[in-house]
């Protein structure tokens, strides 16, 4: 760990720009060829930046590199995720409350276009067009009045999509050596249980397996309907599952680093999800109550999922 703090300490000394002159030229391939974005991403300032990070948290801590990573992955999501995560509680609550509102304006809406058409001659397809075109004006001036449009429920995912790629191959370049061979060479015996080599894959699965589970469970949980579920939810939630499904075989080819993060991240997400079921917690982060929330929302999730599955005698 001394010597790795060391290291550390005097690539900041030589400065930002000069750190990976030649290990950058050696892994990235000619411009054109294949994987040369993949390559010039990993190459990146925000992932090398990524790098740093991991390595002074190492060092500072002085925990084991699996350690280290499952630290670095709980204290991002908790530090930076987390509190996203409650604004878009409240934007979503928010959004909750305003239906019976819209509904009610909905109905009043076609009454007035129904009586405006029949005065003017209006066929039913020019009233439809009318109808819609007045929903959607009113609908937005309610999502301004309340501050809540649903574009800003989808901030989370633009910060945490990136954060995510920036570590995941910042744990790349340090398994394969494109960031320092040193760090390379500690992570070949940083790791514990049956994943002592962070630089290989998980040959027994164990990590990938528990990966798409608990990806699956977030699905699931998030997905327990508390408004009447559109047919584009729908869809988001059968691709996310999907996707979770699709992760297993891809953890099981990456380096143990890279899977350890994921599962990591996963079950702090997880954890969060379920943190922000707690009406305590609800209250604690302002977020508005709302008709369909529950005084025992864990107890809610487990029977809404045994009745979801089948799992009933």
């Amino acid at each position: 760990m001394w010597r790795l703090a060391r290291g550390w300490c005097s690539r900041g000394a030589r400065g930002w720009g000069a750190r990976r002159g030649p290990l950058t030229v050696a892994a990235a391939p000619a411009s054109g060829g294949p994987g040369s974005w993949y390559e010039r991403l990993a190459q990146s300032s925000a992932v090398h930046w990524a790098e740093d990070g991991l390595v002074a948290l190492q060092a500072a801590a002085g925990l084991p590199w699996w350690a280290a990573i499952v630290c670095g992955a709980a204290l991002l999501r908790t530090a930076v995720t987390l509190p996203l995560a409650a604004h878009q509680s409240r934007l979503l609550a928010k959004l909750e409350n305003l239906q019976p509102e819209i509904k009610k304006l909905a109905e009043r809406l076609r009454y007035e276009v129904s009586v405006r058409g029949k005065q003017v001659g209006w066929s039913e397809k020019a009233a439809r067009f009318h109808f819609k075109k007045n929903l959607r004006r009113i609908i937005t001036e309610l999502y301004v009045r309340d501050n809540c449009h649903p574009f800003k429920a989808t901030l989370v995912m633009w910060v945490q999509l990136p954060m995510w790629v920036c570590v995941s191959l910042a744990l790349r370049n340090c398994s394969v050596g494109a960031a320092d061979p040193e760090v390379q060479e500690q992570f070949s015996a940083g790791g514990a249980l049956w994943f002592t080599d962070l630089t290989a894959p998980d040959s027994t699965w164990i990590l990938p397996v528990s990966l798409g589970l608990v990806n699956l469970l977030i699905v699931e949980v998030f997905a327990l309907p508390k408004m009447k579920v559109s047919r584009f939810q729908t869809f988001v939630t059968n691709f996310f599952r999907v996707v979770s499904v699709v992760m297993i075989p891809v953890a099981a080819t990456v380096p143990s680093s890279m899977a350890l993060y994921w599962l990591s991240s996963s079950c702090v997400g997880l954890s969060h999800n379920l943190l922000l079921r707690s009406p305590t917690f609800r209250r604690l982060c302002r977020i508005p109550r709302t008709s369909s929330d529950s005084a025992t929302p864990y107890r809610d999730i487990v029977s809404a999922l045994t009745a979801r599955y089948g799992f009933k005698k």
